[in-house]
């Protein structure tokens, strides 16, 4: 049965899990939003979390100048995957690490690779 928990304690676990980047990788990311939504987008509803935006590692001059690139963590789905709030935390930093991956241009193969994936 998937675990209950508020909005705002889903939140401090996303925190959490940016607050848990290296520093080393957390200076290096720029304008860049991290936004929770209830559901994943309808098109493809079984996500976790979505990178929008453009990775710098394809990034011109021009890209420089556009809105923030977007994560998305969907939390109704890794609340449907988890059993205790601990196994949410850890999925949770999992999709965090995963899609700031993407910003610095890492595919999904490469994650899977990792471990991350």
């Amino acid at each position: 049965m998937p675990i209950e928990m508020t909005p705002e304690r889903f939140d401090a676990l996303v925190d959490e899990a940016l607050d848990g980047i290296p520093q080393e990788l957390a200076s290096l990311v720029h304008n860049v939003v991290v936004l929770v939504e209830a559901q994943a987008p309808a098109d493809d509803p079984d996500l976790l979390g979505l990178y929008d935006g453009v990775a710098l590692t394809d990034r011109s001059l021009q890209d420089s100048f556009e809105l923030p690139d977007r994560i998305f963590v969907f939390r109704d789905n890794l609340l449907d995957m988890c059993d205790s709030e601990q196994e949410v935390a850890d999925e949770v930093r999992i999709t965090v690490v995963h899609e700031i991956a993407h910003h610095f241009g890492i595919d999904d193969d490469r994650l899977h690779d990792l471990g991350w994936g």
